[in-house]
């Protein structure tokens, strides 16, 4: 059962997640921005705007929900992209695009970012 009441969710940490995602995000385009140029790592690349942005655009639509459900739902969607965000950029130092050192703080921000909102997302239900 998700709680009703939509003021459990602190606006701090909304704000918080708010900034941490954008930044997160524009880090994820910086990283875009120089890419190598072929087709995979353009392939690749595309793959990882996408997800890595879109955290940070649904958590945005997560606070401007009009119910608790509302929130939970883009809540999911976060979590879900954030992770395939820590998948892109895998694949991007599994193939040998960008040296895995260089990605290791970005995943790692992805990383901390699915568990601080996969943990929002179980306390909700709760």
């Amino acid at each position: 059962m998700i709680d009703t009441d939509i003021a459990a969710i602190s606006l701090p940490f909304n704000e918080m997640m708010r900034r941490r995602t954008k930044e997160a995000a524009l880090r994820i385009i910086n990283l875009f921005q120089h890419l190598p140029r072929t087709a995979e790592a353009g392939i690749l690349g595309k793959q990882l705007v996408r997800s890595g942005t879109s955290v940070a655009a649904n958590f945005r639509a997560a606070c401007r929900g009009r119910s608790t459900a509302e929130w939970f739902s883009n809540l999911c969607i976060c979590v879900e992209e954030a992770d395939e965000t820590i998948f892109w950029l895998e694949m991007l130092g599994d193939a040998a695009i960008i040296p895995k050192p260089r990605l290791q703080q970005l995943e790692q921000e992805y990383l901390e970012i699915v568990s601080i909102l996969a943990t929002a997302r179980k306390k909700a239900q709760k």
